[in-house]
C-alpha cells in the first residue's frame, strides 16, 4: 500500500528566561522617557539609614597533628575582619531613590587549622549622588561633593584569636580562643542638595524650566500652569573648548519661601551648593524688578550671604510687547547686568552663552587661587 502522508501538529518551541542563548536573541526594549509626574515618585532628597558593619569571624581551635609529631602544638588562625559599609559618591546618580533602608556588610570568616587565617568580609558600597551631606544627631559627618569620594559610614568589627595567638612559654597548649567583634551600628540621615555652577531662581511661570530646554539638554516639563517643576533638574551647557557648565532649574519660589511656604526651604537648600546664581525674571508683568526684590529677600533671610553671590539678572519673555516697554524700567531700578531673551524664540541666547562662561572661568581662578580643586563636569 502507498504511503500516506502525515501532518504532524508542533508545539511552538518554548524559549528558557535564564538560558542566555535564548536571552541573547530576544530583542531589548527601550526604557521610556520619565515624566516630571513620574519623577516626583522617583526623586528623593532624604534618606534614613541604618548601617551595620559585618561582624568578625571567631578564631580558630585546633592542634597540629600528624603521623610521628604528637605535640605538635596549637595551630588555629586568627578569624578574618568584618566588612565596612562605605558610601561613595556616583556622578551617575540622581537621587537618593536607591539607597536601602539598612544595609549590613558581610562577615569575615571563622580562622582554620594549620595556622590559616579566615577570609575578610566583603566591603559594602552604597552608590549616593554628588552632593550628599552625611549626618548624624543633627550634625555633619561627611560632605560628598567630588566624584568617586568616599565615606566609611560602618566599620567592620575585628576578627577574633585563634588558640595560636596565645601560645607563650608559661602555655605551651593553650585553649583560648576568641569570638569576632561585632561591627559598628550607626543611624545616619543622608541629605541631597543638587551640587551644580550655575542655579536658575526664579518664582514660578518665569521661564525657567524653558530656558534649560535651551540653553542645553535637559527636558524638564513646560507647562502654563505654576509649579510645574517639582524637583531641580541639572542641564549641561558645552563649548567648544569642552568646557561643560552645569546648570541647575531650582523649582520655582514664593514669597515667605524661607519660612517653608510652599515647600520653600525643600527648594532653598538645593541653591547654597551653585557657585553663582541666574535670576529669571518674567519681563511681561507690571514692575519686573520687585520680583529681583523679593527673590534676593528670601534667600537672604534662608542663608546670609547667600544674594551676594556673583548673579545676573536675566529678563525672559522679551518676544511680547509688554517686556520690550518694561525692559529699560527694569534697567535703571537693577544695578546688577540685565541680559534680555526669549528662551521661548531663542532671541539673544548667545550673550547669555558667553556672560555664562565668563562667571564659570572667574570660579575657576578663583577656585585656583585658594588652593582648591572646582567643580568639574
Amino acid at each position: 500500500a502507498p504511503w500516506k502522508p502525515v501532518l504532524l501538529l508542533l508545539s511552538p518551541p518554548t524559549f528558557s528566561t535564564t538560558c542566555a542563548r535564548c536571552a541573547k536573541g530576544r530583542r531589548l526594549r527601550q526604557k521610556r522617557a520619565i515624566s516630571e509626574r513620574q519623577l516626583t515618585r522617583y526623586f528623593v532628597d532624604h534618606r534614613k539609614v541604618r548601617v551595620v558593619g559585618g561582624q568578625g569571624g571567631p578564631g580558630g581551635h585546633s592542634f597540629y597533628s600528624e603521623p610521628r609529631k604528637i605535640f605538635g602544638g596549637p595551630d588555629g588562625g586568627n578569624g578574618g575582619d568584618g566588612g565596612h559599609v562605605i558610601l561613595k559618591a556616583d556622578q551617575q546618580t540622581k537621587s537618593l531613590s536607591s539607597v536601602l533602608p539598612f544595609y549590613q556588610g558581610f562577615h569575615g570568616e571563622r580562622g582554620g587549622r594549620k595556622n590559616c587565617y579566615g577570609a575578610n568580609g566583603a566591603y559594602v558600597y552604597v552608590k549616593v549622588p554628588v552632593g550628599t551631606l552625611v549626618k548624624e544627631d543633627g550634625e555633619v559627618v561627611a560632605d560628598l561633593t567630588q566624584h568617586g569620594e568616599e565615606y566609611v559610614a560602618a566599620y567592620g568589627g575585628a576578627g577574633g584569636k585563634g588558640n595560636r595567638f596565645f601560645l607563650s612559654n608559661e602555655n605551651r597548649s593553650p585553649t583560648l580562643f576568641t569570638p569576632g567583634e561585632p561591627g559598628q551600628e550607626r543611624v545616619l540621615h543622608l541629605e541631597l542638595k543638587t551640587t551644580a555652577h550655575a542655579g536658575l531662581v526664579g518664582f514660578p511661570n518665569a521661564g525657567k524650566s524653558s530656558l534649560l530646554r535651551a540653553i542645553s539638554r535637559a527636558k524638564p516639563a513646560v507647562a502654563a500652569y505654576p509649579f510645574t517643576t517639582l524637583n531641580p533638574h541639572v542641564g549641561i551647557v558645552h563649548y567648544q573648548d569642552y568646557e561643560q557648565v552645569a546648570v541647575a532649574d531650582i523649582p520655582g519660589l514664593i514669597k515667605g519661601a524661607h519660612q517653608n511656604r510652599g515647600l520653600g526651604v525643600t527648594f532653598l537648600k538645593h541653591i547654597e551648593r551653585c557657585c553663582f546664581l541666574l535670576y529669571v525674571v518674567d519681563l511681561s508683568v507690571p514692575q519686573p524688578w520687585i520680583q529681583l526684590q523679593d527673590l534676593k529677600y528670601e534667600l537672604q533671610q534662608y542663608d546670609r550671604g547667600l544674594s551676594e553671590r556673583p548673579c545676573v539678572v536675566i529678563g525672559n519673555k522679551i518676544d511680547l510687547a509688554e517686556s520690550r516697554i518694561n525692559l529699560p524700567l527694569l534697567k535703571e531700578q537693577v544695578a546688577e547686568r540685565v541680559i534680555a531673551l526669549s528662551a521661548l524664540t531663542g532671541d539673544n541666547l548667545e550673550e547669555l552663552l558667553w556672560h555664562l562662561r565668563e562667571l564659570y572661568d572667574t570660579y575657576v581662578k578663583t577656585e585656583q587661587s585658594r588652593g582648591q580643586s572646582p567643580v568639574k563636569w
